[in-house]
């Protein structure tokens, strides 16, 4: 099998896009820590210190995703590079590492995304049964 010098170039808007997500999914994630820190500090309630707890996952998850994520854009820009030097078999295996570190920042997203979606539920149904 070969590999083109293009072919890695492909992943880099895919993944320029992806970090960028990742990024903001960050910020909006530190702002609510940092909101629910000090309604914490003003009122200490269970249900608030759970809720850190949850998003405090959800920023280790979202590390490892931005890690994995540049990893990936890293490795690809060097197999980029090899192949300019026509070192072929690295440069594939070097892009293969790349492809599997996008598989797990995306895999670690899809959980990231699941945990939110769980709060999220959690939230509401707390309202639906107050209204019930």
């Amino acid at each position: 099998m070969t590999l083109q010098i293009e072919t890695p170039a492909l992943l880099f808007s895919a993944t320029s896009l992806i970090l960028l997500a990742y990024t903001n999914r960050f910020l909006t994630v530190a702002t609510i820590v940092r909101s629910l820190k000090d309604t914490y500090e003003k009122e200490e309630s269970r249900i608030i210190l759970l809720e850190i707890k949850n998003l405090n996952l959800r920023l280790t998850l979202i590390r490892y995703m931005q890690l994995f994520g540049v990893c990936s854009l890293f490795l690809s820009v060097f197999s980029m590079l090899l192949l300019y030097i026509n070192q072929q078999e690295i440069a594939l295996y070097l892009f293969g590492f790349s492809l599997f570190s996008l598989l797990i920042s995306l895999g670690l997203s899809f959980w990231e995304i699941s945990i939110s979606v769980q709060a999220l539920k959690v939230h509401l149904s707390g309202i639906i049964k107050k209204n019930s």
